[in-house]
């Protein structure tokens, strides 16, 4: 026999709607009476409807997300610890993989996610009329790129101060050849490109080093890029003798690139990048670590925190933590190498 929200809660002697805020995780429920209804409910098998649930809520228990590339690793890795959360808490994830222009306009023009959805967590950044168009959807809304922006909890870092620790290390090294590695705005809208490399001339300003554009190249945030964009850099006139790189993917082509040119890290080119991938310390690689699984997690627990207490106080910028941690890639320039 299938067992009902009513036989739970006459095991329990509590009413079916306390069984039901209490298996949803809702408040109201001590933890005492929320431990006793999750462990009747367990012995005697019950699994929540979730088309009862959806009848009695009005919700789908479906969370939209849309995403610019889903095969990138921090995409991946936000969309990952974001989806444990969601399902944790009973919520099936309904993937947007927006890569193209096409697609992209497509979406945004019909609006599949309306009515299929309780929330939506977008890992890219809309542009206004994109923004209004998710707003109208009158639904929770929340990201882990961009700044801060009407109607959206933003869960992201500080892109500039990253990028500072990281150019500033090298320049206390003693470098003076700073290259740079970037990946470019394009259709996007991306805003962590430009606010790197504006630290990254602003530190090279406050230390009196001259910028020479020769020292710049697009990686396209891709190991391939990152390759591409440091050989490129290498056939400088004066090449760099220290180069840092917007991600720690875009720094392993550059490791890649030195390597094929027979060119030693740090002896010969110091490279710093930017994340903590999770290969950087097999590397030995001297990067800015940022949170990128703990930014899609808390994104979720903000989106689910709305859903649960739609009246509460809604968190419209999270800044989360990030740190330089120093490896094996970076280290002074040599006495007779280009300064």
């Amino acid at each position: 026999m299938t067992v009902s929200i009513t036989d739970v809660a006459r095991a329990a002697g509590v009413s079916a709607s306390t069984v039901s805020r209490a298996l949803r995780g809702q408040p109201g429920v001590s933890d005492e009476v929320r431990a006793q209804i999750t462990a009747v409910a367990t012995q005697l098998g019950y699994t929540a409807s979730r088309s009862a649930s959806s009848l009695a809520s009005g919700r789908t228990f479906t969370i939209g997300v849309v995403v610019p590339y889903v095969g990138r690793w921090f995409f991946g890795t936000v969309l990952d610890a974001a989806e444990h959360v969601f399902s944790a808490a009973g919520y099936d994830v309904l993937l947007y993989n927006l890569g193209s222009p096409e697609t992209r306009k497509r979406f945004f023009t019909k609006l599949p996610v309306r009515k299929r959805v309780d929330a939506v967590l977008s890992l890219l950044i809309p542009d206004e009329e994109e923004s209004a168009a998710l707003r109208s959807l009158g639904v929770p809304l929340a990201s882990t790129v961009g700044d801060a922006r009407p109607g959206f909890s933003v869960v992201g870092i500080d892109d500039r101060a990253g990028a500072e620790h990281a150019v500033r290390h090298l320049v206390n090294l003693g470098h003076r050849r700073i290259g740079m590695i970037s990946g470019s705005s394009g259709e996007q809208h991306w805003t962590t490109p430009v606010a790197r490399r504006q630290a990254y001339l602003d530190v090279l300003s406050d230390a009196g080093i001259a910028h020479d554009p020769a020292l710049e190249a697009d990686g396209d945030y891709t190991v391939d890029g990152g390759e591409r964009a440091m050989t490129e850099l290498l056939a400088a006139s004066r090449p760099p003798t220290a180069v840092f790189a917007q991600s720690d993917e875009m720094a392993m082509g550059a490791l890649r690139a030195l390597r094929r040119h027979r060119l030693r890290v740090p002896d010969d080119v110091s490279v710093v990048g930017f994340d903590d991938h999770e290969l950087s310390d097999v590397l030995g690689l001297t990067t800015v670590a940022q949170p990128v699984a703990g930014q899609g997690a808390e994104a979720a627990r903000l989106l689910l925190r709305q859903l649960d207490e739609p009246d509460g106080e809604r968190a419209g910028h999270v800044q989360m933590p990030i740190r330089l941690v120093l490896r094996e890639t970076t280290a002074p320039p040599r006495p007779r190498g280009p300064q």
